[in-house]
């Protein structure tokens, strides 16, 4: 999936912290000198910066500009023009396009300005004064200023510096790429040839990247699609680790490296709101965070994760499972190549000859992708060209008989095959984003879309048309169709045969995950939905739904919990993904869910409680184990849910009962309430409920499943309800108690409780 909003949240992120490894205290620079060696790629590009110290905070910058104000000139970039002089007409003109780097120096003195290129002075002028910066500073390479990101700097550098004094004329030509200054310590320091993109002072140890990025050949490589890089730091003094030195795989593994990874694995597990057994992305930005291309061969799950990889792009990592507990990680399958700036959602298809097949949207208004691979399904080969081109971004224009036809090039489903021949979904939220937000906008424009494409060969698709018809009592003009998933849905939670059924998931990005039970007309390649439901109901936190048919014939979903928080960067680590789900028809056509059976390998010490009493309009605590990690299975029979209005349970309740996160049953309502408005201040604290209606004499049972921040209940194989919550004190918040609304106290049949171990690896 792709959003330009998802991209935006993505690109906000830049300003937060990502992995502090350390931070010096703060210090406030006046005098001081930028050091850069750089080498553009074009002579002809406008304004980008090759250094900048920047505090975002106050609003001002200082900057090593290129060709801003006259063409082919270094300046010193400045908030407002503030520190740049404008007449410079007589400076030296850059005549470097070839690769070969100039050192740019810009010496901060008092009131004077000089900016030198290699060893000749090309400026110096008078100023009023200087801005002072702080380890408050944000560090660039590419973008101008935090606030203005239009204009990127397109090359080269071998290496950047801030020193924190004003450097002599002598000391200017003494400097060596890489090579220390004697006598002088930088107070930012980047060397691209050895310590790759860290900076070696340890200031500013928090690194992001965006767009095309790379380090190359000792160099940091800015491409053209707006390659930008961040540095920033943090006051806090938590353990040192020396910064890795530059290295690749075909390479031994400097000492730093194994030092700083050993304390990034042990801050996560020290990481009071990192899951233990639901699926988190090992480390970096996984924002967007989609499951993708899950499929089942021989015995093994396979399970891919988007994410954004530091250095690189918008890639798909790569998981194996034989138990859906504990995965491997393996290499990423796809990522950004020279045809496309990286990989956002898609599917996966297992063909009858064993090979498997990738489709995914190819970043960069280029279509759908797809990629190929052969067990053990490690080497993915990407196709060339888009299997499905777009005409602009996610939107294809075709040439029909009856005219130009328009339709959705993004975010493509599995494949699936039938008499011979491969069929595959694009999703419409580009296509509703331009053409059907407007009140009069044609109705074949407005809400949910999927088109359908046909191919003999997987090579060459042709467009089949719409997949079937929204209803307005079931979904509204706002909602698109992304990430859709279209699989014949079995008739018992173990597989078994096919129920006849088949089910579409997908999500509107206004309200998250959602799904459709239907017939499928193979005879005119349409789907005829014959309910409607979804699986989040107050914002969209349960996103980007991903499913496979296993060898038992199970179908089993994963979801992304889009609940981020506003520094989650900083903790080295996101993305995190909603306990497996299988999912079947049940007697009356309409879904069914529960978690796999497979997690129960995971439950240690069980406890048994019988016939407790749950209080009038109150709770009675449970204990005996960690509240933090667990699982609970709670049966109330209904000549007991007949005397109260609302029961269930509280979990994740702090020593002092101010924060609770409250699971229960509405009967009155006949809903499945999640209620964390007092979970906690972070994340997205809500009242969330989903519809749930028993049957006549039918008993409640409740399956609860609390991994850290991560809370699930499901009722009855009916319904269910996940979201992440973050109590303010973790460590204490482990308090469980049985909770009911109603006017009497009800006896409850039984609770069976689990501590859940880790299947994580850290």
């Amino acid at each position: 999936m792709k959003t330009t909003s998802i991209v935006a949240a993505f690109a906000a992120l830049v300003f937060g912290a990502l992995l502090i490894v350390n931070a010096t205290g703060a210090e406030t620079l006046r005098d001081k000198t930028l050091v850069v060696w750089a080498a553009p790629a074009t002579l002809d590009q406008h304004g980008g910066s090759a250094l900048t110290l920047d505090m975002a905070n106050a609003g001002y910058f200082d900057a090593v500009v290129f060709a801003e104000l006259a063409p082919n000139t270094w300046m010193a970039g400045s908030s407002g023009f503030d520190r740049t002089h404008k007449a410079q007409e007589n400076w030296l003109k850059e005549t470097e396009a070839n690769g070969e780097f100039v050192r740019i120096c810009i010496v901060y003195r008092g009131n004077t300005i000089e900016i030198y290129r290699n060893d000749d002075l090309s400026a110096r002028y008078e100023v009023s004064g200087q801005q002072a910066f702080s380890d408050d500073a944000t560090i660039l390479l590419g973008p101008r200023h935090v606030d203005k990101q239009e204009d990127v700097f397109i090359g080269k550098i071998k290496d950047a510096r801030v020193y924190p004094l004003a450097l002599t004329a002598d000391q200017i030509q003494a400097l060596v790429p890489g090579e220390p200054l004697d006598g002088v310590e930088p107070w930012f320091w980047a060397d691209f040839g050895s310590s790759g993109l860290f900076d070696r002072t340890g200031r500013f140890n928090n690194v992001l990247t965006e767009g095309d990025v790379a380090v190359s050949d000792g160099a940091l490589v800015l491409g053209a699609n707006r390659g930008k890089v961040f540095f920033t730091s943090s006051s806090d003094d938590p353990v040192r680790a020396p910064v890795p030195t530059y290295w690749s795989k075909s390479g031994g593994v400097p000492g730093a490296v194994v030092e700083s990874t050993r304390l990034l694995r042990e801050k996560l597990l020290d990481d009071a709101y990192r899951p233990r057994w639901h699926f988190v992305a090992p480390e970096d930005v996984a924002v967007p965070g989609d499951p993708n291309g899950c499929f089942y061969e021989n015995g093994r799950y396979h399970l891919m994760y988007l994410y954004a990889r530091t250095g690189s792009g918008f890639c798909w990592g790569h998981l194996t499972s034989v138990d859906l507990v504990h995965w491997r990680h393996c290499p990423d399958a796809i990522g950004p190549d020279e045809r496309d700036t990286g990989c956002f959602s898609g599917g996966a298809f297992l063909d009858d000859d064993g090979t498997a097949y990738l489709t995914y949207w190819k970043l960069g208004d280029l279509g759908i992708g797809a990629a190929k691979s052969v067990a053990p399904y490690y080497d993915w080969t990407r196709f060339g060209p888009p299997i499905i081109p777009s005409t602009e971004f996610g939107i294809t224009e075709l040439a029909m008989p009856d005219g130009e036809l328009v339709c959705g090039s993004a975010d493509p489903s599995n494949i699936w095959k039938k008499d011979g021949k491969y069929y595959v979904l694009t999703g419409n939220l580009c296509l509703l984003n331009k053409y059907g937000r407007d009140e009069d906008a044609p109705e074949h424009l407005k809400g949910d879309r999927l088109y359908l494409f046909e191919s003999s060969d997987l090579l060459k698709w042709d467009y089949k048309g719409v997949f079937y018809q929204r209803r307005d009592e079931w979904t509204d003009a706002s909602e698109d169709n992304m990430c859709p998933s279209f699989l014949p849905l079995p008739s018992s939670p173990d597989g078994g045969e096919p129920s006849g059924k088949h089910l579409l998931l997908f999500i509107s990005h206004n309200r998250g995950c959602q799904y459709y039970v239907g017939d499928y007309d193979t005879e005119n390649d349409q789907f005829l939905p014959t309910s409607h439901g979804r699986m989040t109901w107050v914002d969209n936190t349960y996103f980007a739904p991903e499913a496979l048919v296993d060898g038992k014939g199970r179908q089993i979903m994963w979801a992304w919990l889009l609940d981020n928080l506003d520094n989650e960067a900083s903790r080295g680590w996101s993305g995190v993904y909603g306990l497996p789900r299988t999912l079947w028809a049940g007697g009356d056509g309409t879904l069914r869910m529960r978690p796999v059976p497979e997690l129960e390998a995971l439950r240690l010490n069980e406890q048994l409680f019988e016939n407790l009493t749950a209080p009038a309009n109150g709770a009675a605590g449970l204990s005996g184990f960690p509240g933090d990690s667990f699982e609970l299975e709670i049966q109330l029979d209904a000549s007991e849910l007949a005397k109260t209005t609302q029961f269930g349970v509280n979990v994740r309740v702090d020593e002092n009962l101010d924060e609770k996160t409250t699971l229960y049953y509405d009967a009155e309502a006949k809903e499945l309430v999640f209620d964390s408005r007092s979970s906690g201040k972070l994340g997205r604290p809500a009242l969330e409920r989903a519809p749930l209606e028993l049957g006549e004499g039918e008993a409640l049972t409740l399956r609860v499943f609390v991994d850290k921040t991560v809370v699930e209940v499901y009722a009855n194989d009916k319904q269910a309800i996940c979201r992440r919550v973050y109590p303010s004190s973790p460590n204490d918040a482990l308090g469980v108690s049985l909770w009911n609304g109603g006017a009497a106290d009800v006896t409850v049949k039984s609770v069976r409780a689990w501590e859940m171990t880790e299947s994580n690896p850290y």
